[in-house]
């Protein structure tokens, strides 16, 4: 019964660990979208007013919402995949790193 106790103990600490590295990830990647954002914007609109061609705007236009759109699409479905995933992916890692541990000591 102690081992049943013991693997309980444990399923929920590794389940916690899971939980805590996967919401890293997500901070992460939310993150880098954000900033993703602000960047392409930034460019975008700092340099609006020194391009004088309506065409090349509108291909500047055209290509900042492409990049933006295929990007913001491509993490939000990496999210889902990792969300979808968590326990083999972050389980996987979580035991890699307790094995770097246990070998340093």
């Amino acid at each position: 019964m102690d081992t049943r106790l013991g693997n309980t103990v444990d399923a929920r600490s590794l389940d916690a660990r899971i939980d805590r590295m996967h919401q890293g990830a997500r901070r992460g990647a939310v993150a880098f979208v954000i900033g993703l954002w602000i960047t392409i914007l930034f460019a975008l609109f700092t340099m609006w007013p020194l391009i004088g061609d309506g065409a090349i705007r509108l291909v500047l236009a055209i290509s900042a919402i492409l990049v933006l759109a295929f990007n913001t699409a491509a993490i939000v479905a990496m999210l889902r995949h990792y969300h979808s995933d968590k326990s083999f992916i972050y389980g996987l890692d979580i035991m890699h790193l307790d094995e770097m541990r246990k070998r340093k000591r």
